[in-house]
């Protein structure tokens, strides 16, 4: 809920921001932690407040001043009145935007932070550069404000993997995500989740290029594709059939299937790196072979993961979910066939293990995004050793036109203290 301050006399009507009133107590004397913990306290006890006088917000503060012993910022602190201009962040193509918390929380969980860190960490940054009454900053600058945050406030590691992140954005080499799964395993509702953090916006289903190839090869021509990747088995043309493994006819049946859908997967991967642009193929065909097939003279970066239910119940629970929420998914279908299922899971997680391909359990949406998110981060660390300064160049000292050293130095002093 946001908290409006009101100014009867200049009739005016501004929200409150912990950045404005910590740069009040800078001003009258207190340090920055001290500033910082009690701006916190004042936004803290606003929580649920729509609406405040000005004189309401000054006699808050001047108690909590009074109580925490800083007596001589009683005279010299007064509450500004009017909101600051936007942070200006201008991109190193020239274009200039309004800083966006919403963004900066995202690239930081895109580089592997969970989401309650990632927001602690921007609102810290934003309320240091309201308190220190910089207006403009590149984004170069803002990246290295970030990593300092990181490794001061949260840990080297953290730091790290928003570095190899930062340097990823910058390269011109496109990543190729590859999530696989059995039906029920979640990923599509994964495979979005992760398009909309990394900024991804092209998501490829191998059931919709299944679906594709079906239109052109009828049923009498190549039955196997018309059949699901579990029972695919049943279009086997095999003398023996009875005399074979039930498990093993499953994961044959699958496997002629994949072997028809590899060509069109690999056209999709190879026409996104043919325009350097990031994508996610997601389906039970997105067989861990395909990174194998599409190493060859590759420019992109391939990571692979298998999503996987442990638990039968658990995963009759998903199909069953799946007929409430889109009843022309015909949950019935696949719970009648729920032990073929099952099995070809089972093919699936051992070629995953075959391959050294990680197996990520959803049983929880979030930590499954995270995950995979850490393992695209690790990939991604195995071809990019950039320096903070070869990353964000020499920010350090510098600034543009309308962005003051001073400011900018202390800044960057107060998170390497």
């Amino acid at each position: 809920m946001k908290t409006f301050v009101i100014n009867e006399q200049e009739s005016t009507r501004i929200p409150f921001l912990r950045g404005i009133l910590i740069r009040s107590l800078l001003d009258a004397g207190l340090d920055f932690d001290e500033a910082l913990d009690l701006a916190t306290r004042v936004r803290d006890d606003l929580d649920d407040v729509t609406e405040i006088s000005s004189d309401q917000i000054r006699h808050k503060v001047h108690r909590l001043l009074e109580e925490s012993g800083h007596l001589g910022a009683l005279e010299p602190y007064r509450l500004p009145l009017v909101a600051p201009a936007r942070i200006q962040v201008a991109s190193l193509s020239g274009t200039v935007s309004s800083f966006s918390r919403a963004k900066h929380e995202r690239y930081l969980q895109a580089s592997g932070m969970k989401a309650e860190k990632a927001e602690r960490t921007t609102v810290l940054i934003y309320d240091h550069l309201l308190a220190a009454g910089i207006s403009s900053i590149t984004t170069c600058q803002l990246g290295f404000l970030t990593w300092l945050c990181l490794k001061q406030e949260v840990s080297k590691k953290a730091a790290k993997r928003y570095l190899v992140w930062s340097e990823y954005q910058r390269s011109a080499r496109p990543l190729a995500l590859l999530i696989c799964g059995t039906v029920g395993s979640g990923k599509s509702t994964v495979a979005t989740e992760i398009a909309h953090l990394l900024e991804i916006v092209r998501i490829q289903s191998t059931d919709m290029l299944r679906e594709v190839m079906r239109m052109m090869m009828p049923s009498r021509l190549l039955p196997v594709l018309h059949k699901s990747s579990f029972n695919a088995w049943e279009a086997l043309s095999l003398q023996d059939m009875d005399d074979r493994d039930w498990d093993q006819l499953v994961a044959d049946g699958y496997r002629s299937q994949a072997d028809l859908l590899a060509v069109p997967c690999e056209a999709v991967l190879q026409r996104a790196e043919e325009e350097s642009v990031p994508i996610i193929l997601e389906g039970v065909h997105a067989h861990p072979n395909l990174m194998e097939r599409g190493q060859t003279d590759s420019d992109a970066i391939m990571v692979h993961a298998t999503l996987a239910v442990l638990k039968t119940k658990e995963l009759k629970s998903r199909l069953r979910g799946r007929g409430v929420e889109v009843p022309l998914r015909r949950a019935k279908r696949y719970l009648n066939k729920i032990d073929a299922v099952w099995s070809l899971q089972s093919f699936l997680l051992s070629e995953a293990d075959r391959f050294d391909v990680p197996i990520i359990t959803n049983h929880d949406k979030d930590k499954a995004v995270l995950q995979i998110i850490l393992q695209v981060n690790f990939e991604l660390s195995r071809h990019f050793t950039g320096s903070p300064l070869d990353v964000f160049g020499s920010v350090v000292g510098t600034g543009n036109d309308s962005f003051e050293k001073e400011p900018w130095q202390k800044l960057v002093a107060e998170f390497r203290d």
